[in-house]
């Protein structure tokens, strides 16, 4: 098995479910007693919240650039970033290194596109949901998304920002959740992306009509499959 890089910590919450989610998958594949083999890089929530609030890319460009080269460094074959909304670096990242960096929105795509769905919602942070970067991966894949209103979206942000990166789990806030997808669900999204890392904490297939992507589970398998391939 290859060597896997995550840029993580953006959250510690979703981090460890990306560390569970690998060594789970090489239990399945070699045994009960194997782990994967991972290296992380944890960067500081605290300064990325700040310089996303901000707006300041440029820096969270170069701060996620250093964190990849300290991967490439330490001998890692595959990068991923341990974020949605981090994607938005993605480009910037992939420029600096000379090794593969999996895209969370590809490999949730391919997903999608499996399922035969045409029409999904999008569910992340306000950079996920407003910015183009994530819909214009989805597009090219011919999936039309859609995204909860503007007061939906504050809520589904700050739940994100002020509970699940604390590890905070609100039934208040899935009843919320459920009820901003139900409505996306009825305006005709024929599957939920859960595009934060840290939602599948809150939310679950049986907690949904249709077909939920959990954007955690597929990177993070997508990356497994390529370090184990011959």
């Amino acid at each position: 098995m290859k060597k896997i890089g995550l840029i993580g910590g953006i959250t510690p919450e979703s981090t460890i479910l990306y560390y569970r989610i690998l060594n789970d998958l090489a239990s399945d594949v070699y045994g009960n007693a194997h782990t994967s083999k991972v290296v992380i890089n944890s960067v500081d929530f605290g300064e990325i919240a700040t310089l996303q609030h901000q707006e300041r890319w440029d820096l969270l460009d170069a701060l996620m650039i250093e964190a990849a080269l300290s991967l490439e460094k330490a001998g890692v074959s595959f990068i991923i970033i341990c974020a949605n909304t981090m994607h938005l670096t993605f480009d910037a990242v992939k420029k600096a290194i000379s090794i593969p960096i999996i895209h969370i929105a590809e490999a949730t795509s391919k997903q999608i596109v499996a399922k035969n769905i045409k029409k999904v919602a999008l569910l992340g942070t306000k950079y996920t949901m407003e910015k183009t970067f994530y819909t214009d991966v989805l597009a090219d894949f011919g999936i039309e998304t859609i995204v909860p209103n503007t007061s939906d979206r504050q809520i589904i942000h700050d739940v994100i920002y002020d509970e699940l990166s604390k590890g905070e789990l609100n039934l208040n806030s899935k009843k919320k959740y459920i009820e901003i997808i139900n409505k996306l669900i009825n305006n005709g999204a024929e599957g939920i992306v859960l595009g934060c890392t840290e939602i599948p904490l809150l939310i679950k297939q049986n907690d949904v009509s249709v077909p939920v992507f959990d954007t955690t589970e597929i990177h993070a398998t997508a990356v497994f499959n390529l370090a184990i391939k011959e």
